[in-house]
């Protein structure tokens, strides 16, 4: 959740944000902080590449965790919560990332370590995971695995 603030106070939006408005705000951050308007200024022009990669980041994930892209997957996701278990699981910097046996991906923010360690010990990580981790965390896709 941390992370999430950090990206919103770099764009300076708040969770109501649509995604047309938050594309607004991205291109014109960018404007202000593009690199190539410093060509003249190294240091100038290297702290402005360090922004706009936080920004172009910030504006990313915030766009993969909105309600109108979360809505765009909603079908998708809830058949794999419901129909597909959980093929593997791990959890870096707060972020659990869970792969399900249809190939579906999905990052949960904000996963404390003390309920990652209760679903590594569960006797299902599938069961706990619909008791514990959808719908208690924000979460979004990160993608498909790739077919062996």
């Amino acid at each position: 959740m941390k992370k999430i603030a950090e990206y919103r106070k770099l764009l300076e939006v708040d969770h109501k944000v649509t995604l047309k408005e938050l594309k607004n705000i991205y291109r014109n951050v960018m404007k202000d902080t593009h690199p190539d308007k410093f060509n003249n200024n190294e240091d100038a022009k290297l702290e402005a590449e360090e922004k706009s990669k936080s920004v172009i980041e910030a504006y990313h994930f915030l766009v993969s965790i909105n309600p109108e892209t979360q809505e765009r997957y909603k079908e998708e996701y809830t058949e794999t919560i419901t129909k597909s278990n959980i093929q593997d699981f791990y959890l870096e910097k707060s972020i659990l990332t869970v792969q399900h046996l249809n190939g579906q991906m999905f990052e949960y923010i904000g996963v404390p370590r003390n309920t990652y360690i209760k679903m590594v010990n569960s006797d299902s990580p599938s069961r706990f995971a619909r008791r514990h981790i959808y719908g208690n965390f924000v979460y979004r896709k990160s993608g498909e695995a790739m077919a062996d």
